[in-house]
């Protein structure tokens, strides 16, 4: 029986503990272990070191990713997902760019998480629920704020939300009218019961487009409909 091909990633996000290589010592060991233990073929153990998680563009979480991408590697290993990010939203979109089919198995010692598996596949999409109903509720926190103000004549700078365009003196908002009828139509679909990503396949089935002449995707969905 073949092993899978794994690579491991590690981070540390302070200089001190970079310096110290403590917290590297111990993330290394743990990795190690546990590719012996399941049989994991470790083809390369990749550091940052002294990086925060406050991104996803980091060097050597893009040359792990990469080497999944390049067969490479067929599996990701961390000793906890806050090695990889501390973000659900983040989480999320690794899952769906790297996980959620499958190609790719993510596999983390702390959480007990491999892919693999069904159990393993279960954990992760409840992960992906979650970080989706984060996103849409950041989302929709957002439109509100911005609807309301849209609702008042307010305009604060940036982009104009949808369903509203400039005065001629750029000072105020007032209502767009062919965007008005798609606000309409997407908070119908939207009260009717319909997730926000159900509101974008809607729209876009009846042909309905973007400000940009492009597909509403539900982030913009969850600007449109808030109250």
């Amino acid at each position: 029986m073949s092993r899978t091909r794994t690579v491991a990633y590690l981070r540390v996000s302070t200089e001190k503990q970079a310096d110290k290589g403590v917290s590297l010592d111990a993330q290394r060991a743990k990795v190690e272990a546990y590719a012996q233990l399941y049989e994991l073929e470790l083809v390369e153990v990749i550091v940052d070191a002294g990086v925060s998680a406050k991104t996803l563009d980091r060097p050597g979480l893009g040359k792990a990713l990469g080497m999944l991408k390049a067969k490479q590697a067929e599996a990701l290993l961390v000793v906890k997902l806050d090695r990889l990010t501390r973000s659900v939203v983040h989480l999320g979109q690794l899952v769906e760019d790297y996980f959620a089919d499958g190609k790719w198995a993510l596999l983390s010692v702390g959480e007990q998480i491999d892919t693999r598996s069904a159990a393993g596949r279960l954990v992760l999409n409840v992960l992906a629920s979650v970080s989706q109903w984060e996103r849409e509720a950041i989302g929709e926190r957002t439109a509100a704020a911005m609807q309301f103000k849209a609702a008042q004549g307010e305009y604060t700078g940036g982009e104009t939300p949808y369903g509203y365009r400039l005065t001629d003196d750029r000072a105020r908002l007032e209502p767009e009218p062919s965007e008005q009828d798609v606000l309409a139509a997407a908070k119908q679909l939207r009260s009717g019961g319909l997730s926000l990503r159900g509101v974008a396949r809607e729209l876009n089935t009846q042909g309905f487009r973007s400000r940009s002449g492009k597909q509403f995707a539900p982030v913009q969905v969850a600007r449109m409909v808030a109250p």
